[in-house]
């Protein structure tokens, strides 16, 4: 009797252990991020102000420092291009720099999931509008990045973002 219970547990444990589920290796935005990489999102502001986004992202890493170029649709017509720069401080840590950024965004990697907090200025030509985005970037299992993005002012939320960055398939279903 006390084998089969035994066997049992084991057989349990087995199973709870395979239907948990499976941990995303480290996030690496150097490799992450190299190369093409598609997004989808929508920013959604408390005023009722909804944008839902497309981006197509392109990066290059240089051993250092990966330059991210972001080239954003909107779904009402509108186009953007922004470029940041993150340059790599740590093992688990960048800096990142963007034009509308002001000062630098420190990212923070823990496991599978990158945070970073940055003022940026919503109307950068006129320099007005700063606000802060509280990112959270998480590197699913299945390749997904799933970035949740809270936006304040005066430290009061004001916005909301969600972006689903994934890469392209390759030939034969390969990434």
């Amino acid at each position: 009797m006390k084998t089969r219970m035994i066997a049992l547990m084991g057989v349990l444990i087995g199973f709870a252990a395979s239907a948990m589920p499976s941990k995303a290796a480290p996030f690496r935005f150097e490799d992450y991020f190299v190369g093409t990489t598609w997004a989808e999102g929508h920013f959604s502001a408390i005023t009722g102000v909804r944008r839902d986004f497309k981006v197509r992202l392109t990066g290059r890493w240089n051993g250092h420092r990966l330059r991210l170029r972001e080239d954003f649709d909107f779904a009402d017509g509108k186009k953007d291009r922004k470029t940041w720069t993150f340059v790599k401080t740590a093992s688990a840590a960048y800096t990142g720099t963007r034009d509308d950024v002001i000062g630098d965004a420190k990212v923070s990697v823990t496991g599978d999931t990158a945070r970073f907090s940055y003022l940026v200025y919503l109307s950068p030509q006129t320099r007005s509008n700063i606000v802060r985005f509280h990112d959270k970037m998480v590197l699913q299992p299945d390749g997904i990045v799933l970035n949740t993005a809270w936006v304040t002012k005066f430290g009061l939320p004001v916005a909301r973002t969600t972006v689903v960055f994934h890469k392209p398939l390759l030939r034969h279903g390969k990434r």
